[in-house]
């Protein structure tokens, strides 16, 4: 058993612990960025390694054995203690040079961050980044990302946040919808027109109830919860849609729609992790993005 414990490295705790938690080898290989087959094979190598099974199959994935359980708590006392050395270790480093990961909305880090990162490589070749889009909450506390572009704030605590402001949203269509279609002149016949919304998502709905139009998922004619997808069913025609001004006010092919009518809003947030915030690569692109953001917040 002690010949087999040595042999247990991090990386095979690592896949536990991320089965474990997921209930799935896929979901486990995608957040560790491994492929499946990989997964289950370390998840093997640690059984072995241990002699006990941890995990046992289910109709809709893996599900911890006794065994299992009785070892999840210890394998996160691991995973936090890592992840505080690593944090320790990244806010020690003085070098203008590594790697910066940096988490963003899939809209934001296709539309704002490009050409803010693109004059960051021109500035500071030795820094190089890594972009994660994703619509989901990037654990700052795990290193998961070090620098997160946010609409909200977090409440984590150890995590530095900075306020931008506030995105403008407003209402637009495409030249050709409008050509075909006409547009509104008042929200009195705006639900008349083709509009497009969320599918699952209540955000469109919330924001539009909050400035007194009792709108309902039926109303639209056109429904995607991703972002860029919504945009370009946007452009393509489909119908009226929301959009951040900053984006749609310089695209050629949109019209601007009843723009006195009043929108909600999107906060804007920069956040990172107290322990690296100021580790000087990680401060510096810190600074670009809250330059190069700050055109698209009023």
């Amino acid at each position: 058993m002690a010949d087999s414990l040595s042999k247990l490295d991090w990386s095979l705790v690592q896949t536990f612990l991320a089965v474990g938690e997921t209930g799935s080898l896929t979901e486990a290989a995608r957040r560790l960025n491994i492929s499946q087959p990989t997964a289950g094979r370390q998840i093997r190598q640690i059984e072995e390694a241990l002699d006990v099974s941890l995990f046992q199959r289910q109709p809709r994935g893996l599900a911890l054995t006794e065994a299992g359980s009785a070892l999840m708590p210890h394998a996160r006392t691991m995973a936090d203690a890592l992840h505080r050395l690593s944090l320790t270790a990244a806010g020690r480093s003085e070098k203008l040079s590594g790697p910066v990961r940096v988490t963003a909305s899939v809209f934001s880090a296709f539309h704002h961050l490009p050409p803010i990162l693109a004059r960051l490589r021109t500035e500071e070749p030795a820094i190089s980044i890594d972009l994660v889009p994703s619509n989901r909450s990037e654990n700052l506390l795990y290193r998961e990302a070090d620098i997160a572009v946010r609409m909200y704030r977090t409440e984590q605590l150890d995590i530095v946040t900075k306020y931008l402001g506030e995105m403008r949203l407003g209402l637009y269509a495409s030249q050709s919808y409008v050509a075909r279609c006409g547009q509104p002149e008042s929200m009195d016949d705006f639900f008349d027109h083709d509009v497009i919304g969320y599918d699952r998502s209540d955000l469109i709905l919330q924001g539009l109830r909050k400035v007194g139009i009792p709108a309902q998922r039926d109303w639209f004619a056109t429904r995607t919860d991703d972002q860029c997808v919504y945009y370009e069913l946007m452009r393509a025609g489909c119908g009226i849609g929301f959009a951040q001004t900053h984006v749609a006010d310089a695209d050629p092919g949109l019209r601007r729609i009843l723009p006195d009518v009043p929108m909600p809003t999107l906060p804007l947030w920069l956040a990172a992790h107290e322990a690296v915030r100021q580790t000087p690569r990680i401060r510096r692109v810190w600074d670009a993005l809250e330059h190069g953001l700050k055109p698209c917040v009023s």
